[in-house]
């Protein structure tokens, strides 16, 4: 008595089938799992026992043996359950169905019986798909989330014994869909604006600028300034999620765990902004049971970094790796796992531990040493891979009382999107999306600048001792604001205001 049963499983945010293999044969009773299983799957022997009796099937009193194939690759999870207990019942024969290959089944089983939702159902399901799987039977809770992928039968069941009447003809499940279109059609407006930002005009322009070339950005400025407020605000003037996009994030909030029920897309970009506290691990990813981190998580949207002088220095230096090549790659004995990791980060400090540093109003109680300190816990190579650095002044009185008159997310968004689309026009094929992705062969080619421009920039790189990263960044927001201003050529206006976001480098070396 033999059956076969897909199932999947996963290997970062992309699944793998996984072929679950049943033998039943006389002997002393025995229930074994074979396959690299870890401890959830080989805990799923006593749920899928009390599951089958509990609903009013015949368990039998035989030696069973489960193989999960590929045998050589580790399992995690309880999404095994269903597929388990499924192959038991077709080696027993309380199962006939002579289609099972066209099915795959996901799902962890409750001792009743009943099927509880499992995470990274929407990679399994693109997976499943991929491979040629016709049906995808899963947890009544997990169906607006595989309903995404376009030409795979989603079947949602909420009990083992409505999968086995479907299967032996007995009770059909209906198919589930989603209409694609309408997620993103009932799309909610940001319950933050930019308009809402009093004063702080050079700080939003810089924003804007970050925006359009998808650049990383760090502001210093006193506590009460705005930084916060302002970088919170950023995702509301980033292009639109395209479905390709709001694909890729779903999947890796879903194998994270953090994907909140009966949602079929996340459509909105991601805000991320973890405490300083955080450990590394918890920000790239990794773990005994390798996650997506803080970086993955706001894959496509903004991370942000509040007092990131507070943040661990292991912390911060793993950061850079990911922020250059736009992936996690976590390396174990048996695999290595890979996360994305396109972000726009957005950095926030103190100029010092009093914070007043830069104010004019204020004394500050920090020593020249103190502040040298402060600052000196930032790594010069990290701060060359923050494009963007800001002095962010304190709101005064009189842009406090008067009313909000700046421009709306809506309106600047409409600016960025332009600039993003000649980005994307020039870059067609490429496989980069924003200037902020150039790689130095390309910059040569890109940002071309004309003699006067090459004269100023020479000046600010041997007056502020600028490194060869911060030379090339320098260039690529040059080239942002450019297209900004739908300029073809890169003109020395353009240049100096991309050196003016490079001013803070003297102050952290």
């Amino acid at each position: 008595m033999l059956s076969k049963i897909n199932c999947c499983s996963l290997a970062g945010i992309d699944g793998y089938i996984v072929e679950v293999e049943t033998d039943i044969s006389n002997g002393l009773p025995a229930f074994e799992i074979v396959g690299l299983g870890d401890t959830a799957v080989r805990e799923s022997k006593e749920r899928v026992k009390s599951a089958i009796k509990n609903s009013d099937f015949e368990f039998p009193i035989k030696r069973i043996t489960i193989n999960l194939a590929p045998a050589s690759v580790k399992k995690e999870g309880s999404a095994f359950d269903l597929a388990i207990a499924l192959g038991i019942l077709t080696a027993m024969g309380q199962v006939n169905n002579c289609k099972l290959d066209e099915y795959m089944f996901i799902g962890e089983l409750s001792l009743d019986g009943r099927l509880k939702p499992v995470n990274g159902v929407l990679p399994m399901a693109v997976s499943a798909f991929h491979e040629g799987v016709k049906r995808l039977i899963l947890p009544l809770e997990n169906a607006d989330e595989a309903a995404v992928v376009q030409g795979l039968c989603v079947l949602p069941a909420s009990a083992l014994q409505e999968v086995v009447r479907h299967l032996n003809g007995e009770n059909e499940i209906n198919a589930y869909t989603v209409d694609i279109n309408s997620l993103f059609n009932n799309y909610n407006e940001d319950d933050v604006d930019f308009s809402d930002v009093k004063g702080q005009d050079s700080v939003k322009r810089a924003l804007e600028v970050a925006a359009s070339g998808g650049h990383n950005c760090m502001m210093i400025g006193s506590p009460g300034a705005g930084k916060t407020m302002i970088a919170r605000r950023l995702p509301t003037i980033l292009p639109p999620l395209t479905f390709e996009e709001a694909l890729e994030v779903t999947k890796i909030h879903s194998v994270a765990g953090m994907l909140p029920l009966k949602t079929s897309l996340i459509t909105a970009r991601p805000f991320r902004s973890p405490h300083h506290t955080i450990s590394a691990v918890s920000l790239v990813g990794g773990g005994k049971y390798p996650k997506p981190g803080e970086i993955s998580l706001s894959h496509f949207g903004v991370l942000f970094l509040d007092e990131l002088p507070e943040f661990s220095k292991t912390a911060l230096e793993v950061l850079r790796q990911p922020l250059e090549d736009g992936v996690v790659t976590i390396s174990r004995i048996n695999a290595s796992l890979s996360y994305p990791s396109r972000t726009t980060l957005i950095c926030a400090a103190n100029p010092c531990k009093c914070g007043n540093y830069l104010e004019e109003n204020k004394e500050c109680r920090c020593s020249p040493n103190q502040i040298q300190q402060y600052l000196g816990k930032l790594s010069g190579p990290l701060l060359d891979r923050l494009d963007i650095h800001l002095e962010v002044s304190s709101v005064s009185f009189k842009d406090l009382e008067g009313s909000p008159s700046g421009e709306s997310s809506k309106v600047i968004r409409q600016r960025v999107i332009k600039a993003r689309n000649i980005q994307l026009e020039r870059y067609k094929g490429l496989k980069i999306y924003s200037n902020s992705q150039l790689q130095p062969a390309m910059i040569s080619k890109y940002c071309r600048l004309d003699d006067k421009g090459k004269a100023l920039l020479k000046s600010a790189f041997d007056k502020l001792g600028l490194s060869a990263r911060a030379h090339s960044r320098i260039l690529k927001v040059a080239r942002t604001i450019a297209d900004m201003e739908e300029s073809e050529s890169i003109k020395a206006n353009h240049v100096a205001e991309a050196i003016q976001y490079r001013s803070l480098d003297r102050c952290f070396k």
